[in-house]
């Protein structure tokens, strides 16, 4: 038993050169995803808000279009969907090995999800601060850049930190399958070689990114907020 306890102190056997190395591929490989993903998925979420209540027949076609989209993707396990776009994942990157080939599969996961979000802060907006806005003559985009995205900023922000936080596990387990980071390092050098010390390390690694990414999430979303 306490061979066992004991075997996740044995501290030499943490190479801080890769504990490093694979931490910045994390945080590397998390910032650029919740970039691209914040940008899609406002996008697809945006489209979903707005054909809500359209009657026009290729309005309801595109929503269709993105909302199943949205469900499918979002419904697939990551780990199932990253071996299905192997094949997409080599053509586009070029490779399937290493953090920017878990780029696809992290970006089609996370940006559905993130989609979702953005659809539900913006259903949380007074539709009567929207329609005061039309009456007084504001455009469409008027509307959406100067009413809809202030009022909702709040939401959209807590709901990228909360997609920002499955993204960093997203990643752990693109790691397994040789995408590299602290998943890597844990299954591989941890795992694989018996060195539970190794696994132990990049667990807390992971879990200190999480908090804090949680913390700023939490302090932009309180900046922003003025109600």
């Amino acid at each position: 038993m306490n061979a066992g306890i004991n075997s996740y102190f044995q501290w030499s056997q943490v190479d801080l050169f890769n504990l490093r190395v694979s931490t910045v591929e994390t945080i590397t490989l998390t910032f650029f995803t919740v970039i691209v993903v914040a940008i899609l998925g406002f996008a697809l979420g945006l489209i979903l808000f707005q054909t809500k209540n359209s009657q026009k027949w290729y309005l309801k076609l595109l929503r269709g279009i993105v909302a199943f989209l949205v469900n499918v993707f979002r419904s697939i396990p990551f780990v199932v969907l990253i071996v299905l776009l192997i094949p997409f994942t080599k053509n586009i990157m070029g490779t399937i090995i290493g953090p920017k080939a878990a780029i696809p599969a992290l970006v089609i996961a996370a940006a559905p999800f993130y989609a979702r979000l953005v659809e539900l802060a913006f259903n949380e907006v007074d539709l009567g601060v929207l329609e005061a806005a039309k009456s007084l003559g504001a455009k469409n985009s008027q509307t959406i850049w100067h009413v809809l995205l202030p009022e909702s900023l709040p939401a959209l922000i807590s709901g990228l930190t909360v997609t920002a936080i499955s993204i960093i596990g997203y990643t752990a387990m693109a790691g397994v399958i040789g995408a590299g980071g602290l998943g890597n390092l844990a299954y591989q050098d941890g795992f694989e070689a018996g060195q539970n010390t190794v696994t132990l390390v990049a667990t807390v690694v992971i879990l200190i990114i999480v908090f804090i990414c949680q913390y700023l999430g939490d302090w932009f979303t309180k900046r922003v907020d003025h109600r």
